[in-house]
């Protein structure tokens, strides 16, 4: 079976609009991308708390339909009904596929360094003797594959002491991976916090199948927790009003580490924390920082 694909171009005020028509008039999926993906004038949308989260200026919109769709008259229906000029459009064909097994395809173990490796679990670990955390992509995030979660687990790697055994809080958690890590690298006891309930179900879930007692609770949960070390790979606009929260959790002597921020943002989230804590850059990959530190003591 195939299905006819729809690719066009649209200026953010009419995107939205055309592709909810789109699924009104038989589109089986509409998907909108940056038109200017893969330029010099991409621009990343992070979709962070706070931030503008619309829309690219300039969109593509990709719409698939059945075989015996009449694609062309819906098409130029909706422009019309839309009181726009239709843009330029290509049909073509897509094959169907094994989606679920080319998803896998995609995802690799993931070296994050010669200890820790991140291993589907359709996957035989490459390293069996090294750190490896079984992990599927799926609904939360935190895969290994962003800079942002590469860093935190590097930084636990080079930063958690096994003789001190600390307690780790994870806040904004989604797929658990940095507290799981942290179990395995000899935290005595791990939290994880996520305002999504999925992904505390995912965590909750990967925790088990890492053979790993990680206690994770929603955002609704009173949290009666001080770290050793907390760690928050979330993204500077939740991070700019979180921080009294954060330092609240953290012990007196503990550590503070901070990620999903952007390298030009670094100095503004370590100005905001510098009530509480003495940050700087530990270390920064692909555009984004890694800030750590210890609690000060104001």
């Amino acid at each position: 079976m195939h299905w006819q694909s729809l690719s066009f171009r649209l200026s953010r005020e009419h995107a939205d609009a055309f592709g909810d028509v789109l699924l009104e008039r038989g589109a089986i999926s509409v998907n909108v991308d940056d038109a200017l993906e893969g330029t010099s004038d991409e621009k990343p949308i992070f979709g962070e708390p706070g931030a503008d989260t619309g829309l690219w200026n300039d969109c593509r919109l990709t719409a698939l339909f059945a075989p015996e769709s009449e694609v062309r008259p819906i098409f130029e229906g909706i422009a019309k009904d839309l009181e726009i000029s239709a843009p330029l459009f290509e049909l073509g064909i897509l094959d169907d596929e094994d989606w679920v097994q080319r998803n896998r395809e995609q995802f690799q173990p993931i070296r994050i360094s010669d200890l820790i490796w991140i291993v589907p679990t359709w996957h035989s670990a490459p390293r069996p003797e090294a750190i490896n955390i079984s992990l599927d992509p799926g609904a939360a995030f935190g895969t290994g594959s962003h800079p942002t979660t590469r860093l935190c687990l590097k930084w636990l790697e080079n930063n958690l002491n096994h003789a001190r055994r600390p307690t780790v809080l994870d806040y904004g958690t989604g797929s658990g991976i940095l507290a799981i890590a942290a179990m395995k690298l000899g935290a005595a006891e791990a939290y994880g916090v996520d305002i999504d309930p999925a992904a505390v179900e995912v965590a909750r879930h990967n925790a088990m199948q890492n053979e790993v007692a990680i206690h994770f609770t929603d955002g609704e949960t009173t949290l009666n927790v001080m770290a050793d070390i907390l760690v928050a790979n979330i993204l500077a606009n939740p991070l700019r009003v979180l921080a009294p929260l954060l330092a609240s959790h953290t012990k007196p002597d503990g550590v503070l580490v901070l990620a999903g921020i952007l390298d030009e943002q670094a100095n503004e989230i370590i100005g905001i924390y510098r009530e509480w804590f003495d940050l700087c850059v530990w270390r920064s990959e692909e555009g984004w920082s890694c800030i750590a530190g210890q609690r000060n003591n104001s």
